[in-house]
């Protein structure tokens, strides 16, 4: 199954860059200027996480459109990642982002592997500290979505995930989970831009299936909701961004499917303290750009998770709040890599961002 994923993206890769080929140019005609049609560029990752420590690699990416007569639908978006960390983890991921028959059809296609040395937090009577693990895992996901009418989408997604871990001091026994997940997904765009937008609204909402007749161990769901809004400012220059999300587990939660406070919702946690069976948030950003390929952004929120082992974040509130400076990738297109610094609730975190954080 994964050879055969693999496969796809190459001959989805192979496909767009045949489209960049062009005809022989008359030589009694005038030569006109030719278009790229891709935009290639490989940025260097350097970021610090709490958990993972320093992290460094390189990320190669490219935007083109897989047809160069489909002026409607935004271009398409694939690159590779390689990550790798003081603390010994290491990351490949690959991620595709395809847009084509004049904005009919979306496709995305994530495959990660890799090894995680974290940590999380257990709340005990006699000792209360944080405790490492490490996780070898393999993610797949992959989604297609079909326009049901102006700015409306519904579309389904496959994801599989193998996690081995191993838990410090036997604290918890290994384990070894692997899920096949489901999903149905709707989507409500109006945005302007997809990479960058300055106005418009995006909705998305998503459930995910893991049946055991479908080859999980337990069942279990999970509901994914999120509404972005964007707002233009200084006649458009600007961007106001708001967002809310909840993220609903339902059901047999496995420890690697938590979620955790952090990264996207919110910003400024990185130990992995705070986990649990679901979380919601709030958060806003003001996205302030002082030249052409450059800007800064100030941020703020808030969240709340619930399922904890620790009954005591159950519910609580949890801010966030910090700064970070985006640079333009891509010549041709708005499109920004970037890094963000916050701080949190005795905690705090460095992310290098690609594209922006929704």
């Amino acid at each position: 199954m994964k050879k055969a994923f693999i496969l796809s993206i190459l001959f989805s890769l192979c496909y767009s860059l045949a489209w960049t080929q062009t005809k022989p140019v008359d030589s009694t005609q005038t030569a006109k200027p030719k278009t790229k049609n891709i935009d290639f560029n490989v940025m260097p990752y350097l970021s610090y996480n709490r958990t993972l420590d320093f992290m460094f690699g390189a990320i190669p990416m490219m935007m083109y459109r897989l047809n160069k007569a489909d002026t409607i639908s935004p271009k398409s978006l694939s690159g590779i990642s390689a990550i790798y960390t003081t603390n010994k983890s290491y990351f490949v991921c690959s991620f595709n982002k395809w847009y084509f028959d004049e904005d009919k059809w979306r496709i995305q296609a994530f495959l990660m592997t890799g090894n995680k040395n974290a940590q999380f937090y257990v709340d005990d009577l006699n000792v209360s500290d944080f405790y490492d693990y490490g996780t070898k895992m393999t993610i797949v996901n992959f989604s297609v979505q079909r326009r049901i009418i102006k700015g409306l989408y519904g579309g389904l997604g496959y994801s599989y995930s193998h996690y081995d871990t191993n838990y410090q001091d036997n604290i918890q026994p290994s384990s070894i989970t692997h899920t096949n997940g489901l999903q149905l997904i709707t989507l409500y765009d109006t945005r302007d831009a997809v990479y960058y937008p300055t106005k418009g609204d995006k909705i998305r909402l998503r459930w995910l299936a893991y049946p055991t007749w479908f080859g999980n161990d337990v069942s279990a769901n999970k509901i994914l909701s999120e509404y972005n809004k964007y707002f233009p400012m200084r006649n458009g220059k600007d961007v106001l961004a708001a967002r809310f999300a909840g993220k609903f587990g339902l059901g047999n939660i496995a420890f690697e499917q938590q979620v955790t406070i952090g990264s996207e919702d919110i910003r400024g946690y990185s130990e992995d303290k705070y986990r649990g069976d679901g979380l919601i948030d709030v958060q806003g950003e003001y996205r302030y750009n002082f030249a052409k390929r450059m800007g800064v952004v100030g941020f703020a929120g808030v969240a709340t998770i619930y399922g904890s082992d620790t009954d005591s974040f159950n519910w609580k509130l949890y801010p966030g709040a910090g700064v970070g400076y985006r640079y333009r990738a891509f010549k041709n297109e708005k499109f920004n890599v970037g890094l963000d610094g916050a701080v949190g609730k005795g905690d705090w975190g460095i992310y290098f961002r690609i594209g922006e954080a929704f």
